[in-house]
């Protein structure tokens, strides 16, 4: 009978065994795969945008808001603080603390209630990524098991990296370097023992403990931190005391967008390249000079604000401008403001929009003038023309009479007082003159693309966006060379330990000498013609405006030595801006304030533009004039030279 008995339990034992087995059998099936996840962590990554010094202009992610941080840059008094917190013998066990479940397992049974949990830090880590907060013995048991087998893998400073990275601590903020800086606007190094504390809070309750709706009560959970530190003798008596009472300063916000016209260009050329771009963690570097974009958003807003004043019929939901600064030696954008209100609105007019550019297509012309012989002093016909333009209808044929925007004639005039005073009858005759055919392909050869196939491209009957028309305006910016223009400078990839630079990139245009022509002559658009609004003084500036039919839009297009910027003043619909709103009373007056205040905030700016090999000059009339190689002085007239 016993021994029937003892072989009865013996087989109810072996069934127990084999069940137990084959249940964790199960269990380590349905999670093998879990452990990777940990062991091989991936997380997405925050994409963070800079400008040119490292100032952080903006951060963009697709569902969490993450800054990694490697160990090594993890400060010592933070580890401290966690550890002493969520698991003081963290560098003792091999992921499960049994003595820390015996002990919690007992004081919940004397209050009848769960008072004390006994999860570890890997543990932690585990129910983060992999397992949802659900409490069941398989979960518990699901957790246990990938935690002894993450504790194999991962040495204990690769777990707390993991950890840190990964906890949730509210505002969309995943790992404490991004709460560090979301609710503190500080780098990880920089927190104070208060603040660490703060942080370390919030992953018991992130909703509960949020210092930013709840502040008082995150402050005494981190106080609590504070006095369990200095009971295990881990801070001093002094640095108890002086955390204790510090209050710091928290921020709603994690940083208000410094440049988003600016971030949001620099993004529509990343992602064709990099679809990866808001999880992949990576600095992407601009070309922005943070305190140049500063003032040119103010300088945006400062001129619309001036012309609702000026004029009081404009449609101040309909008004917008654009500008856009670049160093023209290497094509980077400094600056790029695509609307008054970025808020209101996120339509980039400096890279979206093609407005017709109106008399600031006339230097190209002038240029290609001058390029085939012409001379700042050769004479133009600025007389009136009928054009006939005919029909297919028979006797409605139509007719085209363009006028001058002062409604007069001059005669013959001189290619420098045509372009100064933007003349359109004589740059009309200077496209008859040097051939339509002739015109279009050289202006192609600029880099200008889908150009009308008449003579209303002397008017300026183009579209073209403020980014294409700032490079090609480098020709003469930069004498002769186009500058590509780009936004980007760099990107790193920082756990990959990875930068790739943007070079820049040119194209030989024409000789210094010809570019330099152009400039002479639109530095006296700025001195005495209609870019007179753009004067600044101690300072040469060259600019020419640009204003459309009906006063539709209205330009400045304008470059000092080593700076290049465009102004564009409109209204979103393409209505008026009203009569005599033209780009030297437009656009100009904000070229000038924000160049005066450029100065300002950049000194050393050069002041005077170099006067390159192969320009000359002569005497002709009584007055000096330019002359090169290419661009002899005109035979019509005598002349002296002087060198």
């Amino acid at each position: 009978m016993f021994k029937k008995i003892f072989t009865f339990f013996l087989i109810l034992g072996f069934i127990i065994t084999l069940g137990v087995l084959g249940y964790f059998l199960y269990l380590y099936n349905s999670i093998r795969f879990a452990s990777e996840k940990i062991i091989y962590y991936n997380p997405p990554l925050s994409a963070r945008f800079y400008d040119r010094n490292g100032n952080l202009l903006a951060v963009k992610y697709k569902n969490q808001n993450r800054f990694y941080v490697k160990y090594k840059d993890i400060p010592g008094r933070v580890i401290e603080t966690l550890i002493a917190t969520e698991d003081t013998s963290f560098f003792e066990h091999e992921g499960i603390n049994f003595n820390a479940i015996l002990r919690a397992l007992v004081k919940d049974i004397k209050a009848g209630k769960k008072v004390e949990g006994a999860s570890t830090i890997t543990q932690q880590l585990v129910r983060n990524i992999y397992l949802n907060r659900k409490k069941t013995i398989q979960r518990k048991l699901k957790e246990m098991i990938i935690s002894l087998k993450v504790e194999h893998f991962l040495t204990k400073e690769q777990i707390l990296e993991r950890y840190l990275n990964q906890i949730y601590l509210g505002h969309g903020y995943y790992g404490i370097a991004t709460a560090a800086y979301g609710y503190f606007h500080k780098s990880l190094k920089d927190l104070t023992l208060k603040e660490i504390a703060m942080l370390i809070a919030l992953p018991k309750g992130p909703s509960l403990y949020d210092p930013t709706r709840n502040y008082e009560l995150n402050i005494k959970r981190a106080d609590r931190i504070i006095k369990r530190m200095y009971i295990l003798g881990w801070i001093s008596p002094q640095e108890y005391k002086q955390a204790i009472l510090a209050r710091p300063k928290v921020y709603k916000k994690m940083l208000e967008e410094k440049a988003p016209y600016a971030v949001d260009t620099a993004i529509m050329r990343l992602l064709p390249k990099y679809p990866d771009l808001f999880t992949k963690g990576y600095d992407i570097y601009l070309t922005i000079d943070l305190p140049t974009q500063k003032l040119a958003q103010e300088t945006v807003k400062w001129n619309k604000q001036r012309l609702l004043n000026m004029n009081p019929d404009l449609n101040g939901t309909q008004l917008n401008g654009a500008m856009i600064t670049v160093r023209p030696q290497t094509g980077e954008v400094l600056a790029l403001v695509g609307g008054a209100d970025y808020q209101k609105s996120k339509f980039n007019r400096a890279v979206q929009s093609r407005r017709s550019v109106g008399s600031s297509i006339k230097p190209f012309i002038y240029q290609i003038a001058l390029n085939i012989g012409y001379n700042p002093a050769s004479l133009v016909p600025d007389i009136s023309r009928t054009f006939k333009i005919p029909s297919d209808v028979p006797d409605e044929d139509k007719y085209w009479k363009p006028k001058n925007y002062e409604k007069n004639t001059l005669g013959l005039i001189t290619l420098r007082e045509a372009l100064v005073h933007s003349r359109n009858l004589a740059t009309i005759n200077l496209v008859m003159s040097m051939g339509l055919d002739t015109v279009l392909k050289e202006m192609y050869t600029f880099g200008f693309d889908k150009l009308p196939d008449n003579l209303s491209i002397a008017l300026g009957s183009v579209g073209e966006s403020m980014w294409k028309f700032s490079e090609l305006y480098t020709i003469f910016s930069n004498y002769g060379t186009k500058s590509k223009v780009h936004i980007i400078k760099k990107i790193v990839i920082p756990r990959e330990n990875v930068t790739i630079t943007t070079e820049p990139k040119y194209e030989y245009i024409e000789p210094e000498c010809q570019a330099y022509l152009i400039t002479n002559i639109l530095e006296d658009v700025v001195k005495k013609g209609t870019g007179r609004k753009a004067k600044v003084k101690g300072i040469q500036i060259a600019g020419k405006t640009g204003t459309t039919n009906d006063f539709r839009d209205a330009w400045f297009c304008g470059y000092t030595p080593d700076t290049e910027t465009l102004v564009w003043f409109g209204n979103d619909d393409s209505t008026t801006l009203g009569k005599s709103m033209s780009g030297g009373r437009v656009s100009a007056p904000a070229f000038a304030y924000f160049y005066r205040h450029l100065l300002e905030i950049h000194p050393e700016l050069i002041r005077k533009f170099k006067i390159p090999k192969g320009v000359h000059y002569y005497f002709i009339n009584g007055h000096k004039e330019l002359f090169t190689k290419q661009s002899p002085p005109p035979k019509q007239e005598t002349y002296v030279p002087v060198f």
